[in-house]
């Protein structure tokens, strides 16, 4: 069975798909699609992907879209190593967190959003990163919050489930923008049993 994932190193939504991917012990071609050359909106990758985004995830000829959507996918086309827990109440409240990530904290930060408001909206540097770091702060004590009282290894029990897929790339984020990560030791702990296992490592953006 043939897999393609349009990837780029440092994009969220890529890295979630590639820890899925890893996760569950698929192999994959990757090709790289460079966001700050504008690679995305080239004619090829525009007939794959309209929106001009990654990932792009392509098995037996067919493409799917939104990362999300894609870890869906493989959870119906591959269950092996589950990425959800057991449990309609446990597989909502999971899915929740995860969407808590991909719905209202990355989207704020995305790269063409930044560049926005640099470019269009003329804002500074220094107010991009004000504009960065208040949405990843809201975004990472709403995570805490809900996470203070669980004991658990992992964000939705003791194996890594989507929720830990999109916490681990919002963290490299938040290291990356040097945001102080001490309000969130929870958040911290669980991203350190998740680094522990090589299906994360291996799809750091440092290890692709």
């Amino acid at each position: 069975m043939e897999r393609t994932l349009y990837d780029y190193s440092k994009s969220s939504a890529s890295y979630r798909v590639r820890i899925a991917l890893n996760l569950k012990g698929l192999d994959y071609e990757a090709i790289s699609v460079p966001l700050l050359e504008n690679a995305q909106r080239s004619v090829d990758y525009l007939q794959k992907n309209p929106a001009g985004l990654v990932p792009s995830f392509i098995e037996d000829s067919e493409v799917i879209t939104q990362s999300l959507a894609i870890l869906e996918y493989l959870e119906e086309k591959h269950p092996e190593t589950a990425l959800l827990p057991e449990g309609a109440v446990e597989r909502a409240r999971c899915r929740a967190l995860a969407l808590d990530i991909a719905c209202d904290v990355h989207p704020l930060n995305n790269l063409r959003v930044l560049k926005y408001l640099t470019g269009h909206m003329g804002h500074s540097e220094q107010e991009k990163l004000d504009w960065y770091l208040h949405w990843l702060k809201e975004g990472l004590a709403a995570l805490e919050a809900k996470l203070a009282h669980s004991n658990s290894r992992f964000c939705c029990g003791n194996i890594p489930t989507i929720a830990d897929v999109c916490l681990v790339p919002q963290m490299f984020n938040a290291r990356r923008f040097e945001l102080d990560l001490s309000p969130y030791q929870r958040l911290v702990a669980i991203d350190a049993e998740c680094q522990s296992l090589p299906a994360f490592e291996k799809a750091h953006p440092a290890n692709v």
